[in-house]
């Protein structure tokens, strides 16, 4: 599993998904400096024979790639809940069983 392979499309991840039957995917939100900012959402499918990466950045309200909508704190910090992340996924995949690890 030494190979990294950057996915460009939320399509080709799902794909990706499917194609390899894949029980867990890992996913990391990234804050941007300051915290107001939020820089983005990295999901992680690991294979056996490499690390499929599909990362997605804000742009306004929503990330660019899926339009998960973001929050906003009261402190004005944006951000996404796991809640989100997770409900997305299963969702778009049609698989409520799949787990999804921060």
């Amino acid at each position: 599993m030494g190979r990294v392979v950057r996915v460009n499309s939320w399509e080709e991840f799902k794909r990706l998904v499917k194609k390899y039957g894949a029980k867990e995917i890992a996913y990391r939100v990234e804050m941007g400096v300051p915290a107001k900012h939020l820089t983005g959402l990295r999901l992680i499918l690991p294979t056996s024979d490499a690390q499929y990466v599909f990362v997605d950045t804000a742009a306004g309200d929503r990330l660019r790639k899926t339009g998960i909508r973001l929050r906003v704190d009261e402190l004005g910090n944006m951000y996404i809940s796991d809640e989100g992340v997770i409900n997305f996924v299963r969702s778009e995949l049609g698989d409520k069983e799949i787990k999804l690890y921060s």
